[in-house]
């Protein structure tokens, strides 16, 4: 028989694994070409770098509270820690000061549909499944 709470434990650290990769990625693209990058003046290297180490735990902790059945906790984490995926398409909203290369657009683009992808799931998670009023058995 199928444990759904394991299973969908592990569609989440999937989409977890894959927000991490894509975020880390961009990031660090984002932050070794900084110039290229439009955003606004006061971004800088160490800001965007920091940014992705302060988030990382965020969204791993999420996890955590996921497999752990404390739903709401996991849902906030999870969601704050999307923001740092679903922002990157900002990217858009300033003026190019050089074009992007096309490894630029693709690494933006990847970090926003991962973003997308973890908001879909905990919108799934809550208000589909509603996993938030069921309690998981302890591991």
């Amino acid at each position: 028989m199928l444990n759904t709470s394991r299973f969908h434990q592990t569609i989440l650290l999937v989409i977890i694994t894959f927000n991490l990769i894509s975020t880390w990625l961009h990031y660090i693209d984002n932050a070794l070409f900084l110039s290229r990058y439009p955003g606004p003046a006061w971004f800088t290297s160490v800001g965007v770098i920091s940014t992705v180490i302060v988030m990382t735990p965020v969204g791993l902790l999420g996890y955590w509270f996921y497999t752990k059945g404390r739903f709401w906790s996991a849902y906030f984490l999870l969601a704050l820690y999307s923001i740092t995926s679903i922002s990157s398409p900002v990217h858009y909203l300033f003026p190019m000061v050089a074009p992007m290369s096309l490894k630029m657009h693709s690494l933006i683009w990847l970090d926003g549909v991962m973003g997308l992808s973890l908001i879909g799931f905990l919108v799934w998670s809550s208000f589909v499944l509603k996993e938030w009023r069921s309690t998981l058995a302890p591991n």
